[in-house]
Parts: C-alpha cells; sequence; structure tokens
C-alpha cells in the first residue's frame, strides 16, 4: 500500500480546539521518528535535560535566534510504542487562545524535518503502527463531535473495542466455516463428509447477529445525528412561541403581527439524549413582500429536509382550508404530528362552528405553547415516531460507513443461504462467504485499502 506521504516523516499540529479568549492550554502535537529533535531544537529547559518516557518538563519555546520566549510551556515526553501514533510523540502544553498557540505551531514548523500534519493523520498513524483499530479512531472522531452524553457513551464502547470485538468475532466464525468448505474442496476424498445443513446454521446466526447491529445502527444514528424537526403552519399560529417554550429560551420574536417570522430558525435542545433541531419557519401564506417571500422559500426547503414535520393550527379559529393545503404540501414519506395550539384561548367559535371545524381533521395532540399544557406528550410523540424513544438499551451502534459494510456482508450471507437452499457444489458457497468476510474485515481495518484510508481519515479535523 502506498500512503500519500511515509509514515517515517515527522508531522506536527494543533491537538486542541482554539478559539480567541477560550481555554487556558493548548497542545501542539508532534509525532514521527524526529520528534525529539524538533523539540530539543526550540525549547529551552533549565537544569539537565533527560528527555525519559512519560515525563514532564518546564520550559520555554525560544525564537530562531533563541534572544526571546515565545511561551512558557510544558513539554511531555512519549516515545513509540507507548504513544496515541505509535511512534515517538512529544506534546507540548502552550497557553490557550489564538496567537500564543499558533506561534508556538508555526516555531516547531521552521524545522526543516518536520511538516504540517494532514486532517486525521496522527489517527491514521495509530491504526497503521497497530496502536488502534480502524472502529477505535472513528470512534475518537465521533467522541469529540458528540453533541450528547448518549452519543459520547457510544463513542467509548467504541474507543473500548466493543465494535471491534463483536467484528472479529462474527468474521472469525465465517473464517471456520469457509476454511471447512474449502478443505472440501481441495480435499473432499481425504476428510470425513460435512454436513451442510449445519454450515448454513452458523452462517445464519452470523446473519441474525449482523441484522441487530444494523437495528442498532440505525437507532445509534439518531444519537449521534439527532433530528431535524421542521414546525410549519399558517402565519400567527404560534411557531415562535413553541420553538420558545421548548428551548427555554426567546429564541425568536413572538408577536401579533402575522409574518413576523421571515427567516428560518434553528434552536437545538437535547430530548431524553437525543439532539433536535428545531426549525421555526416563516409563515407560510401569499405575500408581495420580498423578504418574506425568501423566508417562506426557505420554509418549503426546510420541509423537503426534514425528519419530522409538526403542522401547527390555531385550535381556537379551528382547522382551516389554508391549514389543510398546507398540510397536502408535506410529502407523504416525511413523519408529521398535527398539532392545535392555543388550547389556553377560549374559541370564539360557537361550540356547533367549533366541533364542526376542528372535526375536519382530529388533531394528534393539544398544546399550549404559552402555559406547557402538553409539552411532555409532544416530546414523547416526537421521539416515538422516529424510534428515538428505545435508544437506552444500546451498547454498541456502528457509524455509517460501517453499517454499509454490515449490510454488505449479510446480503452476500443472504446469496450464500440461496446457493445452500439449491444444493450446489461446496466451491459455490465459498464465493459470497469471502465477500461477506471481506465486508467485516474492512469494517475493522483488517482488508485496508489506501482508498479507504484516505476517504475516512480526510473527514477528521487537523490535530486528531
Amino acid at each position: 500500500m502506498t500512503l500519500p506521504f511515509p509514515i517515517e516523516e515527522t508531522i506536527a499540529a494543533i491537538a486542541t480546539a482554539i478559539a480567541a479568549g477560550q481555554g487556558g492550554i493548548a497542545v501542539v502535537r508532534i509525532s514521527g521518528p524526529k520528534a525529539l529533535t524538533v523539540c530539543e531544537s526550540i525549547v529551552s529547559v533549565p537544569g539537565e535535560k533527560l528527555w525519559t518516557s512519560h515525563k514532564v518538563f518546564y520550559g520555554h519555546v525560544m525564537n530562531a535566534e533563541k534572544n526571546e520566549h515565545i511561551d512558557e510551556v510544558l513539554i511531555l515526553i512519549m516515545r513509540g510504542p507507548r504513544s496515541f501514533t505509535g511512534e515517538d510523540v512529544v506534546e507540548i502544553h502552550c497557553h490557550g487562545g489564538l496567537i500564543a498557540v499558533q506561534r508556538v505551531l508555526e516555531r516547531v514548523l521552521t524545522h526543516p524535518e518536520v511538516r504540517r500534519a494532514l486532517p486525521g493523520e496522527f489517527s491514521q498513524r495509530a491504526v497503521l503502527n497497530g496502536r488502534l483499530d480502524l472502529t477505535q479512531a472513528e470512534a475518537i472522531s465521533e467522541l469529540i463531535g458528540a453533541r450528547s452524553r448518549r452519543a459520547a457513551q457510544l463513542a467509548m464502547a467504541g474507543i473500548d473495542g466493543g465494535i471491534q470485538r463483536r467484528i472479529t468475532a462474527l468474521r472469525e466464525a465465517l473464517l471456520d466455516q469457509l476454511s471447512e468448505l474449502e478443505a472440501r474442496v481441495d480435499f473432499e476424498d481425504e476428510l470425513p463428509p460435512l454436513d451442510g445443513d449445519e454450515v448454513l446454521k452458523e452462517i445464519l446466526k452470523v446473519q441474525s447477529k449482523l441484522y441487530e447491529l444494523l437495528d442498532d445502527a440505525t437507532r445509534g444514528a439518531l444519537v449521534r445525528q439527532g433530528l431535524r424537526v421542521a414546525i410549519i403552519g399558517c402565519p400567527n399560529v404560534g411557531k415562535s412561541s413553541l420553538l420558545n417554550r421548548l428551548s427555554r429560551r426567546e429564541r425568536a420574536i413572538v408577536s401579533n403581527i402575522p409574518g413576523t417570522t421571515r427567516d428560518l430558525l434553528e434552536s437545538e435542545v437535547l430530548f431524553e439524549g437525543v439532539p433536535i433541531t428545531l426549525l421555526d419557519t416563516a409563515g407560510m401564506r401569499p405575500t408581495e413582500d420580498a423578504v418574506e417571500q425568501l423566508g417562506i422559500a426557505k420554509s418549503q426547503e426546510a420541509l423537503l429536509t426534514a425528519d419530522i414535520v409538526v403542522l401547527l393550527f390555531d385550535l381556537s379559529q379551528g382547522w382551516t382550508e389554508e391549514d389543510a393545503a398546507l398540510l397536502a404540501k408535506v410529502p407523504n414519506e416525511i413523519p408529521r404530528l398535527v398539532v392545535g395550539n392555543k388550547a389556553d384561548i377560549k374559541s370564539k367559535l360557537t361550540i356547533t362552528q367549533q366541533a364542526k371545524k376542528i372535526a375536519a381533521i382530529k388533531p394528534d395532540l393539544i398544546f399550549s405553547a404559552l402555559t406547557g399544557e402538553g409539552e411532555e406528550p409532544f416530546i414523547q410523540s416526537l421521539l416515538h415516531i422516529c424510534g428515538a424513544n428505545e435508544t437506552q438499551g444500546l451498547q454498541i451502534a456502528l457509524n455509517e460507513r460501517q453499517k454499509d459494510l454490515a449490510a454488505s456482508a449479510a446480503a452476500a450471507l443472504k446469496r450464500t443461504e440461496e446457493v445452500a437452499n439449491q444444493q450446489l457444489p461446496w466451491d459455490f458457497w465459498t464465493i459470497d462467504l469471502r465477500e461477506a468476510i471481506h465486508s467485516l474485515g474492512e469494517i475493522t481495518g483488517i482488508e485496508v485499502t489506501e482508498a479507504l484510508l484516505d476517504r475516512i481519515f480526510s473527514r477528521f479535523c487537523i490535530g486528531k
């Protein structure tokens, strides 16, 4: 395998988040055979420099002329293979913010034997050097990007090797059956007869466990990625009030004047460990106002990209033709909730009129954005529609790449089952069985290619 850069090179990057005025400490990571040489050339450390592994040293990063302190630092030495990448690693812990850490990195990069790390290159080296398997490296990225405690727990399960152990066990079970089949292909006359029913039974056990992993991956995606919920409705039905109620803050301007919301507002909330992005859309109505028209266009776009659509109507006014027309715009494949808002307002309609208008559609929920009446049933309904309230028992969850490969393996085993049912010779069984084994090997990185590594780690941030 030919990598874009040889791993014998020494690389460096900022390994922590940086922002002006934020964070007391930042870390510049150097990894590779010249990591210590690079560090020694730019720092001044008082006393005897023993540079022993897994020790912390105090000193200063100096400018090129060695007559100015760039920053006061702590230096952590980790000699390979006892480091994150499996190589010699030096971490320079300097002051946070923007300027100090950038100056330290610039000073490191002036050394001719070091270059700036590519996105994800530290993690990539950890995989290539056997410190991590591919699922663990991906889990590190997921932990850093976790949007909830539950997502962080799933990421930690991956870092601890939960996915790797499950996939490896399934792959080894298939390898056992493949070895039996291939032995019969080559030496059938010299070996006892093979019970095809028993082989198929073992293959179907793996297939069943793969289906379980695929179901868990679908639920895990909700924990990691969350849901996009578009709140739509005619002007002045209380969409912004609902957003503010669920967000626990005045995220949107609330007014009795129709058309107040002219842009798409987003607010992220957390319901039972599931991140929910609420989209407050502009009230959809005919208008000559150019700005409002732009807001309505964004609302229509949000309608098509949402995971769930909440159609809000004014319960005190009853169901109207405008509400019905808006509901008709919701694509059939997108789950929706029809919610009657303003349950706290006494209807101006007579009892007969009210019954007749509301009977035009039975709302899924009754809500009051003002008092909070119906809030808990509303939250539970959102979670229930997409199965997000069934995530509590998850122990591990495959990401999208891993899920696709697991699905490919399951499909290959399904084809093996069809071959078995047709009672074809053993060598026909092995074709799709090998494909399933290869797909599972790609999940953990056993079957690794340059293109696969580049695609995965290019999505990582620099410094990981």
